[in-house]
């Protein structure tokens, strides 16, 4: 193997593959990444065998070949080179870099190792608007369980509903979900979970914006494919836990607030609530909001704020962090919440290009 490739682009190809790179694994060769020349390009790839990556670059190829090596050093390497064409060969299982006087020579292991990039069932893939699956993630993103004996809810669970698809999360205590009108994406009847990891691969390829992108689910994974970029992550076994059982029925009493101002006193009122719980009690009234929060080692503070709201009074607690992220994570002026009584979840709601709700457990101070 034997060619020139400009140093701007083996870097940009380089660290696309970096995030799944395995830090911690049974197999050394899936810390390497996959490099091999063809005709007028060079492919690498990555995997962790849950997720792989496979990306082509322009180059002058003088002879074909392939080897792996070290993905994180191949890239601190070639990121820490000067500027210009950079040239790279294979001589006795190393692979050699040249730039002017500066020359590395990496150790490398054969690419007869390397696992397989799995087979991309193209005829499930279709066009999409990068926009449109940026914004499903971003706003779910936050209520993915990062408890890990709960697989089945480490990642974001996708079904359609008429022109509708859905994305939802939840860490069982809070759940997101985004509706989104999208006809062009299939979806198995019984929808699927696409793994966090696999999601925020996808999604930095999807903050590329230029090119044209397709996606795909198949039988056991979803792909991303952006020109010459492929992205395919395998999707989690099991059963997502029934989400519609936990959305409220009957929470009838409407509140309207102002999003930016609500967002600015939780984020004071949570300073002096404890560390671990963000605990901050809510007091509705007609007109008014009241929020208070203390720490018997620190101190307590209370807010009023102005809310559209006319019923009866209401007292309940939240994990301000809770609403933080859902707040966060919309862009509407307003929001409006649902409530019933002091003991029953919360439904957050907004309303725009796609609808969002967010179902938030109430808890005992």
């Amino acid at each position: 193997m034997d060619f020139i490739i400009g140093k701007d682009n083996f870097l940009k190809v380089l660290q696309r593959v970096q995030g799944i790179v395995e830090k911690r694994n049974t197999m050394p060769i899936l810390a390497n990444v996959l490099i091999r020349s063809n005709k007028n390009n060079i492919e690498v790839m990555a995997t962790d065998l849950e997720i792989s990556i496979k990306d082509t670059c322009d180059a002058t190829v003088k002879n074909e070949g392939d080897i792996t090596v070290n993905a994180r050093k191949l890239f601190e390497i070639v990121k820490g080179l000067p500027d210009g064409d950079v040239e790279v060969s294979v001589k006795d299982d190393k692979l050699k870099i040249k730039q002017g006087k500066v020359k590395f020579n990496l150790v490398g292991i054969s690419s007869k190792e390397f696992p397989a990039f799995p087979a991309i069932e193209e005829d499930k893939l279709v066009r999409v608007d990068p926009e449109v699956l940026k914004e499903m993630i971003d706003k779910t993103s936050f209520a993915v369980s990062t408890d890990e004996t709960r697989y089945n809810i480490n990642g974001f669970y996708m079904e359609r509903e008429g022109n509708n698809v859905k994305t939802i999360t939840t860490d069982g205590h809070r759940l997101a979900m985004i509706i989104k009108e999208e006809e062009n994406i299939n979806i198995p009847d019984n929808g699927v979970i696409l793994p966090k990891k696999g999601v925020n691969e996808i999604r930095k390829i999807l903050e590329e914006k230029e090119g044209t992108f397709f996606f795909g689910i198949g039988a056991n994974s979803v792909t991303l494919k952006k020109d010459d970029t492929i992205v395919n992550t395998r999707l989690i076994e099991g059963e997502f836990p029934d989400y519609k059982q936990v959305v409220p029925k009957s929470n009838d009493k409407e509140v309207v607030i102002e999003k930016i101002i609500f967002l600015e006193a939780l984020k004071r009122m949570s300073i002096l609530s404890t560390d671990r719980i963000k605990g901050v009690k809510f007091s509705f009234s007609t007109g008014k909001l009241i929020m208070t929060s203390s720490s018997p080692d620190i101190g307590d503070a209370d807010e009023e704020i102005n809310i559209k709201y006319d019923n009866e009074d209401l007292e309940i607690a939240f994990n301000a962090r809770y609403f933080i992220d859902a707040l966060e994570a919309v862009d509407n002026d307003n929001v409006t919440i649902l409530l019933k009584d002091s003991l029953s979840p919360a439904i957050l709601k907004t309303t725009g290009t796609a609808e969002c709700v967010y179902i938030i457990m109430p808890m005992r101070l």
